[in-house]
């Protein structure tokens, strides 16, 4: 898909990796950002690109979450644009075309662990807080968080 200069396409785990290392794992080891459940045939990993650069990227993992009453639910994880692209407004533009995607295979909600310094972004883009904040070790504060997909 083509959204002005910018093209969204489905992407590889490993081409993920070129944006969630950097932007969500600095200085950490790279194996901090593969994810168990990358390379399922169920993962879903989404890239916007401008002019054959990737500058963001998230994956949806199938995944239901234990206190949502849905049969059916994916993650998103590893939400990222490169940090000199931020504030252009990519991470709506590929969370859009990513949702889009779910929502095709008849998937009506997604959720995700959102880091306290995210949680606006996902709130502009109609997600809801649920429960209570908690602590992932080493990365900080999150809040789950969840869309209905109309």
């Amino acid at each position: 898909m083509k959204t002005s200069n910018y093209t969204l396409k489905l992407i590889s785990p490993e081409e993920s990796y070129k944006v969630r290392h950097p932007v969500l794992r600095p200085g950490r080891p790279f194996e901090t950002c593969i994810f168990d459940g990358d390379t399922l045939e169920s993962t879903f990993h989404f890239g916007v690109f401008l002019n054959n650069e990737l500058l963001g990227i998230c994956s949806f993992f199938k995944n239901n979450h234990k206190n949502l009453d849905y049969n059916t639910q994916y993650q998103l994880r590893g939400m990222a644009i490169l940090n000199y692209q931020q504030g252009k407004g990519l991470g709506k533009l590929v969370l859009n075309f990513a949702e889009n995607h779910i929502k095709s295979l008849g998937i009506k909600i997604v959720w995700c662990n959102a880091r306290e310094v995210a949680t606006k972004f996902y709130v502009k883009n109609d997600y809801s807080i649920f429960g209570e904040p908690f602590n992932i070790e080493g990365i900080g504060t999150h809040y789950a968080m969840f869309k209905v997909l109309n």
